[in-house]
């Protein structure tokens, strides 16, 4: 854990010396190239501010020091070569000091696919400031944005020759932390959430084109949205090029999503309630489709293209709560509880914070990934999500599933995500190792369930078995 202190502080002192050096060499050039070295230096110095500050503030929030080790393993040796790299030019006396400059900045820009090098150090401020956020549990952390530059990073340095960092086997954070991630408000929508707390693993999916969205657009402040709107999340998707906000309008506290868009330079912009909109996958996209009053017909809204399967799944998964549980929401479409291209692997009656769910085992069939996912039991909003799990690498511990009694089995280093206010995973985590406990109904749906990770821990991708148990008394979340 001493490895953000150190190698923060470290890289710090080096952005400092090498910041000095460029101030030397642009004292020796004309005014002409002042510009982009004053750029240059500046962002260089921001890198040493913000490391020296992440840093510090380590020493603050030290039990959340293991949620951004990953993240900076990512970071370090991308920019420590950068800064090596500026050495070698502006030292190497058998060249002219405006060559020397001149080659640095072409070679270093040509070398990063076109990114300017000061626009490479943006880069590295823009990664560590998201860090900040995080370490820090800041309301305004977006992991979207953090995995977006985090993809960036890693192409880099593979452009640069920098070995890949180590593969994380199993969860990114120990479970110890996992509550530690954010800290919710009193009055803090479940919605604002899911998209803070971080991956405990990525599963890439394939073949991922552009999103596109379809309209109809409108430009700024063509759209009637209230005053004080509370935004839940915002989600960019290809670089920024399309943007989608999902905020509770004030008057009728229902969900709505702004989409916009960018096209021939200037952004436009498309709004519909998550009541109005359906939602489907489609490969490696989900689709929402609005209902078109003068065709009457239903029409393609947006194709939002994902990266990783988790973050497909949890988009999809928070869609269709907020719909189910919106009052202006008229019906569901069966097809809209279950995500497409999922195979159901094990499916039994639970009892989860005093209520009953359905606990199912879900497969992806183009990944293989694998989830654990709660759904309401019975009543109006039976199927509808309540929480979801991924199964990490941490499953093939031996210690990972451990059934405790006929009906009890617990799960250690398990994240779940809640699409419910009023579920509380705590009451579920009452023992000394803090490990998630299920309730199964029956007996034989607690056996069936240790069995289904018998079997895919051996072979990934064979199916268990189901096992759905009989209702029993408790009321309906």
């Amino acid at each position: 854990m001493d490895y953000i202190n150190k190698g923060c502080c470290r890289e710090a002192e080096r952005a400092e010396i090498v910041a000095l050096g460029l101030d030397q060499l642009r004292l020796a050039l004309p005014v002409s190239f002042h510009t982009h070295l004053i750029a240059l230096t500046e962002e260089i110095r921001s890198s040493s501010r913000l490391l020296r500050d992440l840093a510090d503030r380590s020493q603050v929030h030290i039990s959340r020091v293991p949620i951004v080790l990953n993240h900076l393993g990512v970071l370090l040796p991308c920019l420590c070569k950068t800064l090596r790299d500026i050495t070698t030019y502006y030292e190497d006396k058998t060249l002219s000091r405006e060559i020397r400059w001149r080659k640095m900045y072409n070679k270093m820009t040509e070398e990063a696919g076109g990114l300017p090098l000061p626009n490479r150090f943006v880069l590295y401020n823009n990664f560590l400031s998201l860090l900040k956020q995080l370490l820090t549990r800041s309301p305004n952390f977006d992991l979207n944005s953090l995995e977006a530059l985090r993809t960036r990073l890693l192409a880099l340095r593979e452009q640069r020759g920098i070995p890949p960092p180590p593969v994380q086997s199993g969860p990114l954070i120990r479970q110890d932390l996992m509550s530690l991630a954010v800290v919710q408000e009193p009055n803090a929508h479940w919605a604002e959430q899911i998209f803070s707390l971080p991956l405990p693993s990525r599963t890439a999916l394939k073949h991922p084109r552009s999103s596109k969205s379809y309209g109809p657009f409108f430009p700024w402040g063509h759209l009637n949205i209230p005053a004080e709107p509370k935004i839940l999340f915002r989600r960019p998707f290809d670089n920024d090029k399309i943007s989608i906000v999902v905020f509770l309008n004030s008057v009728d506290q229902s969900p709505y999503i702004l989409m916009r868009t960018i096209q021939g330079g200037n952004p436009w912009f498309s709004m519909y309630g998550v009541h109005e909109l359906c939602i489907g996958r489609e490969g490696s996209a989900l689709q929402l489709k609005r209902w078109s009053r003068s065709e009457q017909a239903s029409k393609l809204w947006a194709a939002l293209y994902f990266l990783t399967w988790e973050e497909m799944v949890l988009f999809y998964c928070t869609f269709v709560a907020l719909k189910a549980r919106n009052m202006l929401t008229v019906q569901i479409h069966p097809n809209e509880f279950k995500l497409q291209r999922e195979k159901r692997l094990f499916q039994a009656q639970i009892i989860d914070d005093g209520y009953k769910h359905s606990l199912i085992v879900y497969e992806d069939l183009q990944t293989r990934g694998i989830r654990l996912h709660a759904a309401v039991w019975e009543g109006e909003l039976r199927q509808c999500p309540v929480w979801t799990a991924f199964v990490t690498h941490q499953s093939q511990s031996p210690t990972w599933l451990s059934r405790r009694s006929r009906h009890r089995v617990w799960l250690k280093d398990v994240q779940l995500y809640v699409f419910c206010k009023t579920y509380r995973q705590e009451s579920m985590r009452q023992n000394k190792s803090g490990a998630f406990e299920l309730y199964f109904v029956s007996e034989e749906g607690a056996k069936r369930f240790r069995e289904v990770f018998s079997i895919t821990t051996t072979s990934p991708g064979t199916s268990g078995a189901s096992g759905v148990s009989e209702p029993a008394a408790g009321p309906s979340k």
